[in-house]
């Protein structure tokens, strides 16, 4: 469970690379979070079965049996805590897998520390709670038997189980609840999403819309909310409707 305040978030650091490793421990602390470190998956399991983590960065190229993806894959497995995966490859491939595997954003090296820090902190403040003096009112749509919170970018079910969302699922199921009963191409898809996968190419938008399915779907196979609309794009069908909770 993450912390109420991101500036006390505990962040592990899994990279190989000392260098890299160093600049982070030393940036994060400055920045007032608590930092841990792993060089491979066997540290990394370590660390996560003895400490509270509340965001992974982790390497795509690590040593041992296991790269990034298989260790995305293993935590997806077991827990939904949040993953940027940094690599030295400037990939679309790398980066539409670190996806489809379930990480919540993707960073290529070098990267700026003021970016990474950015990202970081939207990730922690869509899992946190707001202290009692800065909650606001908050805007929620229902669609079919969910409701997504604008406000605090959550998706639960009609009997209030969270679902959890990675950041680009939920930009992009965001996007199709303000558009509904329109077909959006994948360009319109894209840039809605705040171009987050600009230099990507179709299949980013696939990956992602698969994975939304599979969590809001009945039958993921015949999808009823999120149809696909042959040679154009996707159309939202669900009736949605608006309200706003103080």
């Amino acid at each position: 469970m993450a912390r109420q305040n991101p500036a006390t978030a505990h962040i592990l650091i899994v990279d190989d690379d000392v260098r890299i490793t160093q600049m982070l421990k030393r940036y994060l602390n400055e920045e007032g979070y608590l930092t841990s470190e792993a060089k491979d998956g066997e540290e990394m399991r370590l660390q996560l079965a003895h400490t509270q983590v509340d965001l992974i960065l982790l390497d795509v190229s690590l040593p041992g049996g296991a790269d990034g993806f298989d260790l995305v894959r293993e935590v997806r497995a077991a827990s939904d805590t949040p993953i940027i995966m940094l690599t030295g490859r400037n990939d679309v491939v790398d980066r539409i897998i670190g996806l489809e595997m379930g990480a919540d954003d993707y960073l290529a090296k070098p990267f700026n520390l003021r970016e990474l820090h950015a990202r970081l902190k939207a990730i922690l403040r869509r899992r946190n709670v707001q202290p009692p003096e800065q909650e606001e009112t908050d805007k929620i749509v229902h669609f079919d038997r969910w409701a997504l919170n604008l406000t605090r970018r959550e998706l639960s079910s009609a009997d209030g189980e969270g679902i959890h969302l990675t950041t680009g699922e939920y930009d992009l199921l965001a996007a199709f609840v303000a558009h509904p009963g329109r077909v959006l191409s994948r360009d319109f898809l894209l840039e809605e999403t705040k171009g987050r996968h600009l230099d990507a190419y179709d299949r980013a938008i696939d990956a992602q819309i698969v994975r939304i399915r599979r969590k809001v779907e009945i039958d993921p196979k015949q999808p009823q909310i999120i149809r696909s609309i042959r040679g154009v794009g996707y159309m939202f069908a669900a009736r949605v409707s608006v309200a706003k909770v103080a």
